[in-house]
């Protein structure tokens, strides 16, 4: 292995097929005076769509590539000019943002870059063919920062894996509270208890939602625990129980004012979101279902002027009020991490996140190059 501090080669983790992940070695870049930086990575989460990504599902488009679109690490290197505009120095730990906005039209002028007309590319996901194969994602030991990238500080003394769910718990806060609407008072149903499904319970409760209902399958029962933990007032096994029946139950008739479905694939936790919903309440769909088309009642929609809200990442504001969340200390996060895997061991740690490793019942999961 290629010393991560001082060697002229990295070690990344680059998937070329479906559940086909090789490790290579590329050369260290150099950082000029009017390049980006240099990120040593400490850490990067697993998300449910590099599963998918990893089992095939979302297709072969942008491969080969070094996925891993949540990387928290240390700048090593960085231009002043990279310097200058991210208020950063080497040494600094820095949470990382997916997308890599142009900056320059109108879009993200107006402060929308996640609609960017000439995204440049992404850390871990899509990127146009001008940028080849390179060290954007962060299964790597090192990311080649671009002077668009958007980073966020992070305090040091908070555990790498602990750190690291900055990415969850924005999609946590962004998919519940900024685009849900949860807040004081809120009834909120919880469709998935994964990672972002434990994220928006935790940031619903702490929005102030008075009544949050969180649902699972029959073997995320460690999870739906830990869903109570976080704040969940009710828990639903959805193979024992009638998701909307019981959510109708629990509200008197009255049904959720926010739905969130956060499940991968599933097509049944859409039509439970829009029949547990209130007249007049909020749908937000984050779970992705690999193209597949689902069928919805417009006419249930129409009739009980539902909002429905496609939830796309998470922005500059998710992710610091996350970052804020998890530096304040108040909740066991340490409780949600469950695996760390070296890079060596991408495959497995993918596969013990889908679970598909017997015997072990994964919540978050971390790739640690150091490890």
């Amino acid at each position: 292995m290629a010393d991560i501090t001082t060697g002229n080669t990295v070690r990344a983790a680059v998937q070329t097929g479906a559940r086909k992940i090789e490790i290579r070695e590329f050369p260290r870049p150099v950082i000029g005076p009017d390049d980006g930086a240099l990120l040593r990575v400490e850490a990067c989460g697993i998300c449910g769509s590099d599963v998918e990504q990893y089992k095939g599902s979302m297709g072969d488009r942008w491969l080969p590539m070094v996925p891993g679109h949540e990387p928290l690490g240390i700048i090593e290197e960085v231009s002043p000019g990279a310097a200058a505009r991210w208020g950063v120095q080497a040494g600094d730990r820095v949470a990382v943002e997916i997308l890599i906005p142009c900056r320059s039209c109108d879009l993200c002028l107006a402060g929308r870059y996640m609609s960017c007309k000439n995204r440049i590319g992404s850390h871990g996901g899509s990127n146009p063919p001008a940028r080849g194969l390179g060290l954007w994602g962060g299964y790597s030991e090192y990311i080649h920062l671009h002077p668009n990238s958007i980073l966020h500080k992070v305090r040091g003394d908070i555990p790498a894996e602990i750190a690291v769910m900055f990415n969850p718990l924005g999609a946590g806060v962004r998919w519940a509270v900024h685009l849900g609407g949860a807040g004081l008072g809120s009834t909120v149903l919880v469709l998935g208890a994964g990672q972002r499904g434990l994220a928006a319970i935790l940031a619903s409760r702490f929005a102030g939602a008075a009544t949050i209902i969180a649902t699972g399958l029959s073997r995320d029962a460690a999870k739906l625990e830990l869903a109570r933990e976080f704040g969940a007032d009710y828990t639903i096994s959805v193979e024992e129980e009638d998701t909307v029946e019981r959510v109708r139950e629990i509200t008197g008739g009255d049904g959720v004012d926010v739905a969130l479905d956060l499940t991968p694939m599933a097509h049944q936790p859409i039509r439970d979101a829009l029949n547990a919903v209130r007249w007049g309440g909020r749908v937000v769909l984050a779970g992705l279902k690999g193209g597949r088309a689902a069928e919805l009642s417009t006419d249930l929609i129409i009739n009980k002027a539902i909002t429905v809200v496609g939830a796309f990442s998470v922005d500059s504001r998710g992710y610091i009020e996350a970052i804020r969340l998890i530096e304040s200390g108040r909740f066991p996060l340490d409780r949600m991490h469950t695996h760390t895997f070296g890079l060596d061991d991408v495959s497995r740690a993918i596969e013990t996140l889908a679970g598909e490793v017997p015997g072990e019942n994964a919540i978050h999961v971390a790739i640690v190059p150091a490890a």
